[in-house]
């Protein structure tokens, strides 16, 4: 029987337990498409998944991590979108593939409720898989299903942002760059805050118009509606959580709207005041990635503007718990991608 290599969380939850074993080659059925994977990248979610504290009922042995490209190896009976060498990008949602969510299609993300992609091959459904835009190379196509969309989702599907707006995003992390670039590709100003001055420089390279270190200027929601000249900001992504929800709040204009995306801060809310959400008239979005639909909408936006993911490091399967190590201590700008 023909083998492969994968990274396993077995035995329990820890780096420790992530393990690079031999597992069985599969073969695509009816429908199916084998993919030989070429690289994948880690997001804050595979962080938490692997210490316990994303799902602690998570069933084990689990191949991790959701977002990963490759080539086409071979298909099974029916296949039509798809044949042996082509490039691909697996979608994050396998079972999402456009309208409104449903409880079976959140059902369907990788590396949580299925095995994900940090394997040498992989089985996805025909609908499990898109093109990758042509002047990406493997691990910049990788870095999009979860980053990427997420923040198309925010900005565009979700956010409507249009040129002229003004934008705030939080941070320089993957969905935070893929949103400032985005809202740049859209047309609209963009502030970004973070603690790091030399993140917030890197920010403004990439097409950021203000910055704020969020250490000097803890009042940064005011900062950024006194650089609005007093409006405020139309979007805000939110990547904190409650620790940076009022914030968010007083930064957004009368009408705006906050993209709830992460909980990176601590649950304690402060000094959270609801009232101001209901005078100002402010729109609370949550984002959970997105459809199919949605990606193949954001790889037409990538393919046609050639825009490229923010990257960072690169680090070899056989190096998967330092590449975990890396991520976590959060010094990271860009994606962490593995080659396989």
């Amino acid at each position: 029987m023909a083998t492969m290599r994968a990274v396993e969380l077995s035995g329990g939850f820890g780096l420790e337990n992530l393990r690079l074993v031999e597992r069985p080659k599969p073969a695509p059925g009816p429908g199916e498409v084998l993919v030989r994977m070429k690289a994948a990248t880690l997001n804050y979610r595979d962080w938490l998944l692997v210490e316990g504290s994303y799902n602690p009922k998570q069933t084990l042995p689990l191949v991790p991590l959701s977002d990963g490209a490759g080539v086409v190896e071979s298909v099974g009976a029916g296949v039509r979108a798809w044949k042996p060498g082509d490039r691909a990008v697996a979608s994050f949602f396998q079972g999402w593939l456009g309208g409104e969510p449903t409880r079976e299609a959140l059902q369907s993300s990788l590396g949580g409720w299925t095995d994900g992609v940090l394997a040498e091959y992989r089985v996805f459904a025909e609908a499990g898989l898109l093109p990758v835009p042509p002047h990406l190379e493997d691990a910049e196509a990788a870095a999009l299903p979860c980053a990427g969309l997420t923040a198309w989702s925010a900005v565009v599907t979700l956010g409507g942002v249009r040129p002229g707006d003004v934008v705030l995003v939080q941070g320089t992390g993957g969905v935070a760059l893929f949103a400032l670039q985005f809202a740049r590709l859209a047309g609209a100003e963009v502030i970004v805050t973070s603690s790091s001055d030399a993140k917030l420089r890197r920010a403004r390279e990439l097409g950021a118009g203000h910055a704020i270190n969020y250490r000097a200027e803890p009042e940064w929601g005011r900062v950024a509606r006194d650089i609005t000249g007093g409006r405020g900001v139309d979007l805000v992504v939110e990547v904190g959580g409650a620790g940076t929800l009022m914030q968010s709040i007083r930064a957004t204009r009368v009408g705006g709207t906050i993209a709830m995306i992460g909980v990176l801060s601590s649950a304690e809310p402060g000094d959270l005041r609801l009232p101001l959400v209901v005078m100002q008239q402010l729109r609370l979005q949550g984002v959970t990635v997105g459809s199919r639909q949605g990606f193949e909408a954001m790889l037409r936006a990538v393919a046609a503007s050639g825009l490229r993911p923010v990257m960072d490091r690169r680090f070899r399967v056989e190096d998967v718990r330092a590449a975990y190590e890396h991520l976590a201590a959060a010094a990271h700008m860009g994606k962490v991608a593995i080659a396989i």
